[in-house]
This record gives structure tokens, C-alpha cells and sequence, in this order.
């Protein structure tokens, strides 16, 4: 196997993803043209310092100091999503309260729809979604979605 993406893999299956009590902050930005929701996320982090994206906990910072919020790592997109969907949901298992979401337009093959959001609603710790409760937020999201695709 590749040895950039062993020692991410176990980055990210043991480094510390954890976030305070209602400080997680998610994004989507997979197969989008722009990264407006990441750029809005990390606003929103740099105005609430309880909060916290992945790339604020030990395991992200390590992830990014390898070279794994770039598009020239070495590695293809699938093994980069791999290691990023192993890590947040080791996150999203772990994280707890109100969870606050910048994910417009979010792809239905991104990190988000496939790992995240379905380890939010799992996770009986997590309530709600950028303050509607995780289930009304999840069909909205996804009727917004079934509608887009038509």
C-alpha cells in the first residue's frame, strides 16, 4: 500500500477528533465548484472559539501538516475522502449537542451525505442541526436534494 495514506489512516483512527458540547462545526465542499461552505465554516470558527472543524483537532492538524487539505498530494481522492470519512466519524460519534452545518448544495457522494449526517443521526449525544432538530434537518436536506435531482 501507499505509505502516506497507512500513516494517515492511522492518524486518523487514533489522533484526538474531539470537540466541545455543541463546538462542531462541519462543511461540505466534495465535488462542488467552489469552496464557499469550508470558507464560511472557518468563519464562523474564527468568530466562536468554542468551536472547532476537524482541521482544529490534533488528528486535522496532523492530516493537514501531510498534505491533506491540498489538491497536489499524492494521493488520489478516493484514499484522501477515505481518511477524512474515517476520521469525522470518529468525530461525529463522539461529538454532542447542537452541531452546525455549512453544507449548501452538498454533493450526495460527499463526506457529509455519505459518513456525516447518517453518524449524526445515529449518535443519540447530537440533538440538532444548525438549531432544528437532526431528523427535520435530515429530511430537509435530503427532499432538497431529491428535488434538485429531478
Amino acid at each position: 500500500m501507499n505509505k502516506l495514506f497507512d500513516e494517515a489512516m492511522i492518524i486518523a483512527k487514533t489522533f484526538d477528533v474531539s470537540t466541545p458540547k455543541n463546538g462542531l462545526v462541519l462543511y461540505s465542499i466534495s465535488f462542488l465548484p467552489t469552496k464557499e461552505n469550508r470558507d464560511k465554516a472557518f468563519a464562523f470558527v474564527n468568530e466562536n472559539k468554542e468551536s472547532k472543524t476537524i482541521e482544529n483537532t490534533p488528528c486535522g492538524k496532523k492530516l493537514v501538516e501531510l498534505g491533506f487539505a491540498c489538491a497536489n498530494i499524492s494521493l488520489n481522492k478516493d484514499m484522501v475522502a477515505e481518511v477524512w470519512s474515517v476520521a469525522s466519524e470518529r468525530m461525529i460519534k463522539n461529538a454532542k449537542g447542537n452541531v452546525r452545518a455549512f453544507v449548501d448544495g452538498a454533493d450526495p457522494r460527499s463526506v457529509f451525505c455519505r459518513v456525516e449526517l447518517p453518524n449524526i443521526l445515529a449518535n443519540e449525544n447530537i440533538i440538532t442541526i444548525n438549531g432544528i432538530d437532526k431528523n427535520e434537518f435530515a429530511k430537509k436536506f435530503l427532499q432538497t436534494k431529491t428535488k434538485e435531482e429531478m
